[in-house]
């Protein structure tokens, strides 16, 4: 996976070069790290420990935390260590390697929460076929399928991008490195990059957000013809609502960012899009995925009073 130039290294610009906000930023995205970590790692640890969890839409809710924990871990510390330095260099195997685990997390994550979806479909539209459609074998195998997806999605990008030929400037304006700002520094035909991000990604993202969509508008349809319980109701499509916040800010920029054309985008836009997507969402999961789940709770509860 080596490139036909004598690029060695990168410059991430970042996000600004007003050196007075920069330890502002620093403590601001700090925190926000180790919120992440903490909030999904809490999560993890109670969804393996408590057996009272280990359910289909629990192991799923683990594998989700588990992501956002290496989506966050991916990015962040690099741009964490950029906002206190003055030589802001990325080596090209490790722009690559970057690239190709942050597209491999993201298309993972973006594949699994459709799973999430069909998975509470399922729950609530079919609850006495609910075990036999979601055994551990096809929960398992489900999660199998999506993390190896987003792998070799994502090692196509790599492959592709680290062919390119870079013969002119090596200075990323972005924190981290993404695909796009690396096609503006490539010399030569990137028309075949370009295609790859628009068509391949572009429709793995409609096809999952479409799919979250059709689940949940059938769970609301069944819940309004079936459900005679205003309560029962209620809780539910407040669920729903939640957990759409959660798909709304993992989509929304993704397709923002790469169905548009390469030449049609603004940096300055794209970075302050990949934010919400690559820092803000992974801190927003936990809180919303668990903050009205009495389980989750319950189990948080009861591993403090054991640790206590």
């Amino acid at each position: 996976m080596l490139n036909q130039t004598s690029v060695t290294e990168f410059l991430l610009l970042g996000m600004t070069d007003i050196q007075v906000l920069q330890p502002v930023l620093f403590v601001i995205f700090l925190a926000i790290y180790f919120l992440s970590l903490a909030g999904n790692g809490a999560i993890l640890m109670v969804v393996i420990s408590d057996p009272r969890l280990h359910s289909p839409m629990y192991f799923f809710l683990g594998n989700l935390s588990c992501l956002d924990i290496c989506y966050s871990t991916v990015t962040l510390p690099k741009m964490l260590e950029n906002l206190l330095s003055t030589h802001r260099a990325i080596s090209f195997l490790g722009c690559m390697s970057q690239l190709h685990f942050f597209h491999f997390l993201g298309c993972t994550e973006a594949m699994l929460v459709p799973v999430m979806a069909f998975d509470r479909f399922v729950a609530i539209c079919k609850p006495l076929h609910y075990t036999l459609i979601m055994s551990h074998q096809v929960c398992i195998q489900m999660a199998v399928t999506v993390w190896i997806f987003g792998f070799f999605h994502a090692l196509l990008h790599s492959v592709m991008t680290s062919r390119l030929n870079f013969c002119g400037s090596n200075h990323i304006h972005h924190f981290f490195c993404d695909v796009k700002p690396l096609l503006k520094l490539a010399c030569g035909d990137t028309e075949l990059n370009q295609w790859l991000l628009n068509n391949v990604t572009g429709t793995f993202a409609m096809g999952s957000f479409f799919l979250i969509l059709l689940s949940y508008f059938y769970i609301i349809i069944y819940l309004f013809f079936k459900t005679h319980s205003c309560s029962m109701l209620h809780k539910a499509l407040s669920t729903c609502a939640s957990h759409f916040i959660v798909v709304i800010l993992l989509f929304g920029p993704i397709i923002f960012i790469y169905i548009r054309p390469t030449s049609g985008s603004s940096m300055n836009q794209d970075w302050i899009v990949a934010i919400m997507y690559s820092v803000v969402t992974p801190v927003l999961n936990p809180l919303i995925y668990t903050l009205r789940n009495k389980e989750v709770k319950g189990a948080l509860r009861r591993v403090i009073r054991r640790r206590l």
